[in-house]
């Protein structure tokens, strides 16, 4: 069995202003930065074997509080990416075209980004990575560090719920996320915690 830890980064500006992010490295605020210590806080106690994030400063910064109780190296992997938006990026929903912004909404599983990749592209390279580090991790507690579209997409790849599901599934800033793997099969554990946000 290997135990994961899916963490959502801190707050940024543009989540705050609901902007798509994809690719572009858009920083922690002082916000994000506190919720990201919160996380490294939390988990210091708990045995990690590897700490791998998505190559972007917002989800590298949230890794690194995490990984520094415990003499970790953050390990980026381009898996981690988030759902590459193309021209969506840096917009804001009123910003989308319409038709095409309804579509989203509606059936998020059938957009292909102008530019961009779809959510199957972005399911396909999660299941890949969580198997390989399954394999690699036996009997470990491993976290990864990602976006919230990417952890979306993930619960629904746990519960091989469509992915035209991904807007029922919430994740917020700095959130915490617990699953395991045994013999290929998905146990999820924990969804959406933010206790440790609210702790004084």
């Amino acid at each position: 069995m290997t135990h994961f830890i899916f963490v959502r980064h801190g707050q940024t500006d543009w989540n705050r202003e609901n902007r798509f992010r994809g690719r572009l490295d858009i920083p922690l605020n002082d916000v994000g930065k506190a919720q990201a210590r919160r996380v490294g806080e939390h988990l210091a106690q708990t045995p990690l074997a590897a700490i791998y994030a998505s190559p972007v400063s917002r989800t590298m910064v949230t890794a690194e509080f995490i990984a520094h109780p415990h003499n970790l190296s953050v390990m980026p992997r381009a898996e981690l990416y988030d759902l590459d938006y193309g021209n969506w990026q840096g917009k804001t929903p009123s910003e989308i075209e319409p038709t095409q912004y309804a579509l989203w909404l509606r059936e998020p599983a059938r957009v292909k980004f102008p530019g961009g990749e779809s959510l199957s592209d972005v399911r396909a390279r999660l299941v890949k990575l969580v198997a390989e580090l399954s394999a690699t991790h036996e009997d470990e507690t491993v976290v990864l560090v990602s976006h919230d579209l990417v952890g979306k997409i993930l619960i629904c790849a746990l519960l091989n719920a469509d992915s035209n599901s991904i807007h029922r599934v919430q994740q917020d800033n700095a959130c915490i996320n617990r699953f395991s793997v045994e013999n290929g099969n998905y146990v999820l554990r924990a969804l959406n915690e933010t206790s440790h946000l609210k702790m004084p």
